[in-house]
């Protein structure tokens, strides 16, 4: 069942509908679609242990064959004008984890600044 999310802040619905896009294998699996979403400067501890930047992680996600997972529990603020926070949780075969986004406003776009799974037992 797909996520259900609403706000009054049409940058927040953006930002989650993104966050949501980079669950999706199609798009994890598109480099350039993916990358286009991430930050520059991104970063991420992952639910596996390792420490990604963006090189890295688009490696993977461009080789990940893993499912998609089901996302639940989601939330999002706006810290500041240019800042939003999302949080939820994933499930899938290999593990449930909560999630955790921190999205930039840079140049008039979205993109994700940083992440960080944390599996849960």
């Amino acid at each position: 069942m797909p996520v259900r999310f609403t706000s009054e802040d049409p940058e927040i619905e953006c930002v989650v509908a993104a966050e949501l896009r980079l669950t999706d294998r199609d798009i994890r699996n598109s480099r350039e679609t993916t990358s286009a979403l991430l930050d520059p400067e991104f970063h991420e501890f992952g639910a596996s242990g390792r420490v990604w930047d963006k090189e890295s992680i688009l490696d993977m996600m461009s080789r990940d064959t893993s499912a998609t997972p089901t996302v639940d529990e989601m939330t999002a603020v706006r810290l500041g004008t240019t800042v939003i926070h999302v949080t939820y949780r994933t499930r899938s075969p290999e593990r449930t984890a909560v999630r955790s986004s921190i999205w930039l406003l840079r140049d008039g776009r979205w993109t994700l600044y940083f992440h960080q799974g944390t599996p849960l037992a």
